[in-house]
């Protein structure tokens, strides 16, 4: 009895004595407030970090042992030197002061009284708010990776990581989040199916092709071959790491603690599911199996797809958003391969580019203003007309011409300056070995007994 009394006792005093220590007692309720608003951005800035690993683990699952620490390098190095580089000029070009086109202030993350006001309506520190968007930077330039995977020079990787967290994407986010032309237009893209994942998938696209195709992928007739990955359920632990992370993806970009961040993953978790499970009857239909890699980028492609409309959309539009985002991906995959003959191992062209620009007219089709109000207004599903959608097809299009631009110079010029693609010896050996000096498994060798 005694001990009971105890622990209620310390159940009800503790949280005083935590109010008190935190400095909360006494403080106005926009002070409660400001904390909590900090503290939700920033746990979901963790999440999103964390889908670093995801990206890292898909991308070696998908493709073969001997590259398998050639992608965990490049993966740690988009973080890593997109830190930096958003720290220095990538966040002052997004949300600086500036034209329509062009954020020109707060480099180095100062800021001079009135330099980030695009950022005002987020109560909360400016650290916080650099960081939850460095993560947004680091996954649009780790997308490239996939589609350049097994081929690609480390060093050139570096160099290409750099200029888009520090320009390329920083650009289009001034567009649209930063207060640019697509934001003044009334373009809406919640949490960045165009200006994250779009942006990726089309600057993957173009350095795919300025690359080549891996040797052995097409035969002289055109026809395609399978380069198998070497350990699917590397790459399926990497999609449900990914799945997690997008709840910090989608409900962070509140960037406040509010109730919508309830409803926001739902739509999202709603979509992936959907995703995956029309990537996997579609991919069933067209192979007479249940294919384990299609299945999984059509979850990818579910949340893909509803980034943009997450916040704007009931959860059966979710679904719809969600299952034709499954069998797009799967089309798209197919129609690269065998139609165009791009080499993308991972299919991060399909997934992020050309869902993401479905999940970007999605906005213009399904968009409700019962879910959040003064915003998008109603979408042409809801009597809302075509402007709306209008001006998503705009947006889309001018993100797409922007990287195909830019992602052609930049590769262009690295060709050229130093190189982008690995010698046959070295690609045939695998990067792992050339680019790093081992084996990702050392030991491991299969033996058989005939």
């Amino acid at each position: 009895m005694i001990r009971n009394r105890f622990v209620r006792s310390v159940f009800l005093v503790l949280p005083i004595l935590l109010w008190y220590k935190l400095g909360f007692a006494g403080d106005s309720v926009g002070d409660l407030k400001y904390t909590l608003d900090t503290v939700w951005t920033f746990i979901a800035a963790v999440l999103v970090f964390f889908m670093q690993a995801g990206f890292a683990m898909v991308e070696a699952g998908f493709t073969r042992a001997k590259n398998a620490s050639n992608i965990m390098m490049k993966n740690l190095m988009d973080f890593s030197m997109g830190s930096i580089a958003y720290w220095a000029i990538g966040f002052g070009i997004m949300f600086g002061a500036g034209n329509l086109l062009f954020g020109t202030s707060g480099f180095f993350l100062r800021d001079t009284g009135n330099t980030f006001a695009s950022l005002d309506w987020a109560n909360i520190p400016l650290e916080v708010k650099y960081f939850f968007q460095l993560v947004f930077a680091a996954t649009a330039a780790t997308i490239v990776s996939g589609a350049m995977a097994e081929r690609t020079r480390f060093k050139s990787y570096i160099v290409y990581s750099i200029f888009i967290t520090a320009f390329i994407y920083p650009v289009v986010g001034h567009w649209i989040w930063g207060g640019g032309w697509l934001a003044n237009l009334g373009f809406w893209d919640f949490a960045g199916s165009t200006v994250v994942h779009s942006l990726g998938g089309w600057l993957a696209l173009m350095g795919a092709i300025m690359l080549g195709p891996r040797l052995g992928k097409y035969n002289p007739d055109g026809s395609s071959n399978a380069i198998l990955g070497h350990n699917i359920p590397l790459a399926t632990l990497g999609v449900f790491i990914l799945w997690l992370g997008w709840f910090g993806f989608n409900p962070g970009s509140t960037m406040a603690a509010v109730p919508d961040i309830v409803h926001i993953a739902v739509t999202t978790n709603l979509a992936a599911a959907a995703g995956a499970i029309s990537a996997m009857f579609l991919s069933w239909q067209l192979f007479k199996k249940a294919d384990v890699g299609m299945t999984l980028n059509g979850a990818l492609a579910g949340l893909v797809a509803i980034t943009a409309p997450c916040a704007f959309v009931s959860p059966v539009s979710a679904i719809i958003i969600g299952l034709v985002g499954g069998i797009l991906v799967v089309l798209s995959v197919l129609f690269i391969d065998k139609v165009l003959h791009i080499d993308d191992p991972v299919g991060a062209v399909s997934v992020h580019g050309v869902c993401g620009v479905w999940g970007t007219l999605s906005v213009g089709l399904f968009a409700q203003d019962v879910f959040s109000p003064g915003t998008t207004g109603n979408g042409l599903f809801f009597g809302g007309g075509w402007k709306l959608l209008g001006v998503q097809a705009l947006g889309a299009l001018s993100v797409f011409v922007w990287a195909v631009v830019t992602g052609f110079v930049l590769f262009y010029a690295i060709k050229k300056l130093m190189g982008l693609r690995v010698s046959k010896e070295e690609e045939l050996r695998g990067l792992d070995i050339d680019e790093h000096g081992l084996e990702s498994y050392a030991g491991f060798q299969i033996f058989t007994t005939e």
